[in-house]
């Protein structure tokens, strides 16, 4: 049987950039989960949205596999990058995008720093 982090890691490996959030990136179901969506489609980065409301055992899960209380949280190439705080003010530093960079993320020109 798989379990709740078998399936969190799956997905963290399994996708470049990966976004555990409430809602989906068309339809977020919390602020914090939309603003990190806005910032990630601003910069036109490919991600996966991977709504937490629809299993319980995710939703808990994500934060024991990261020690990390609060959802959205961002994975770039398998690892935890932050919350919605962390992705708002590495944006706003252009922190972010070097980020996607280094790691091999297209972004869109108009998010150049």
């Amino acid at each position: 049987m798989t379990t709740a982090h078998d399936r969190i890691e799956a997905e963290v490996k399994g996708n470049d950039v990966l976004l555990f959030m409430k809602g989906t990136p068309a339809f977020p179901q919390c602020g914090f989960s939309g603003q990190v969506v806005q910032i990630l489609d601003y910069l036109g980065v490919p991600y996966k949205g991977v709504n937490v409301l629809d299993d319980a055992e995710i939703r808990q899960g994500v934060k024991e596999y990261t020690n990390w209380p609060t959802i959205p949280q961002l994975y770039v190439k398998g690892e935890f990058v932050g919350g919605c705080d962390i992705i708002r003010e590495m944006f706003q530093a252009g922190e972010l995008q070097q980020l996607m960079a280094e790691r091999g993320i297209p972004t869109q020109d108009n998010a150049a720093s």
